[in-house]
């Protein structure tokens, strides 16, 4: 017994270890993301977000004053120091710095060690030492500088500016409220019809049942991209076209097939003897969906709920088709990928900023839900 009890506690250490390592490997893309949305774009494009507490080696470039030079020995003397430039005053306040590394090509800034003389490509040698000054030497008088690329070790950065970006973008607002206008009826819709197919197909007997509820199962595995275009089309021709009733519609017509197989799985498991004393007592079969069967399917009604909000929160590509392209009807995702991202390409800093700003909604709701998540989902599965 000793040696089962030892085992059993092993087991039970794994399956904890199991579930720790899980859980963390579910929430570092989040940490990621929340931790990036705070960075600087160029400190995001050069380190990863686990290196944020670190400074960061970044390139940097300034262009030397050529007017009033040295002449010295019958060489013209350039010198200064590359943090005294005013436009790098934000990276390097006090204009104070460490250089490891620089160049005089814009493709190999750090070309050279820092205190480490290069020849210049019209003439002359140059040397940038690792405390920023600099020393251009060239046979003849300049009439512009040349440019000087250099790699600088800078502190950690942490910003609110990508948030203020965001969430005060023009029209943002109005994506907000056009993504709950979208979410909140897609989501109850095909929730109230899938309960009344759920319950004829679980508890009323009519022929092709057993057909509907293997076409059900079907159309589970059928991409919804095969149906974007022709069901546009039928929008158009009855005259809903690319609008709100349109994409509610959309979202209903997709989600319609889990919700019918999860509510109808759940109701399958109910206790026969309540609804046969219910119609014993003379209750007709909307009297029992209604004071019977919606009550217990509430775990299965708030599990779908749950999937169906998320998706229809988080999707972009049902919007971009069924909802006109003017910015009065666009939701947070095309707002976020047309407006934000798409005129900033590779801003990493707003992108992770947009990311975590559009799932806050979600999370909140998950996890407002989710104690009825597992009850919903296991509904049916075991007898």
């Amino acid at each position: 017994m000793d040696n089962i009890a030892g085992q059993n506690q092993g087991s039970k250490l794994a399956v904890n270890i199991t579930v720790i390592i899980l859980v963390l490997l579910w929430l570092l893309p989040t940490i990621g993301l929340f931790v990036s949305s705070f960075r600087d774009r160029d400190q995001i494009s050069n380190s990863g977000w686990w290196q944020a507490p670190l400074a960061v080696d970044l390139n940097f470039r300034t262009r030397v004053a050529a007017d009033n030079p040295r002449e010295e020995g019958g060489s013209f003397i350039l010198e200064g120091n590359v943090f005294a430039d005013p436009a790098l005053a934000s990276s390097f306040p006090d204009a104070t710095g460490t250089v490891s590394a620089y160049g005089t090509r814009a493709v190999a800034p750090g070309e050279f060690a820092a205190g480490e003389v290069s020849d210049l490509r019209a003439g002359g040698t140059a040397v940038v030492n690792s405390d920023g000054s600099y020393r251009i030497e060239t046979p003849e008088a300049l009439d512009r500088g040349p440019t000087i690329y250099f790699e600088a070790r800078t502190p950690p950065k942490f910003t609110l500016a990508n948030y203020r970006t965001v969430l005060f973008a023009d029209g943002m607002d109005r994506a907000f409220i056009n993504t709950l206008t979208v979410t909140i009826p897609a989501t109850i819709i095909p929730i109230l019809i899938a309960a009344f197919a759920a319950y004829a197909l679980a508890w009323m007997d009519f022929p092709g049942r057993g057909l509907l509820i293997a076409a059900v199962v079907g159309l589970l595995v059928v991409p919804l991209q095969l149906a974007l275009v022709p069901l546009l089309s039928l929008h158009t021709h009855i005259g809903i076209g690319q609008s709100f009733l349109g994409i509610w519609l959309a979202h209903t017509g997709f989600g319609l097939p889990l919700a019918v197989y999860l509510l109808r799985n759940y109701m399958v498991g109910l206790p026969r003897d309540i609804i046969e004393s219910a119609k014993v007592d003379g209750a007709t079969d909307f009297q029992i969906f209604v004071r019977i069967i919606l009550p217990l399917s509430f775990p299965a009604l708030a599990s779908f709920a749950i999937f169906q909000f998320l998706w229809t929160w988080n999707d972009l590509l049902v919007a971009k088709v069924f909802l006109p392209s003017g910015s009065d009807s666009q939701v947070m995702t095309v707002k976020i990928a047309d407006d934000l991202l798409g005129s900033r390409g590779g801003d990493w800093g707003i992108l992770a900023t947009a990311a975590f700003v559009s799932i806050a909604v979600p999370l909140v709701v998950f996890f407002t839900m989710q104690r009825y998540l597992v009850r919903g989902l296991l509904a049916g599965s075991v007898k």
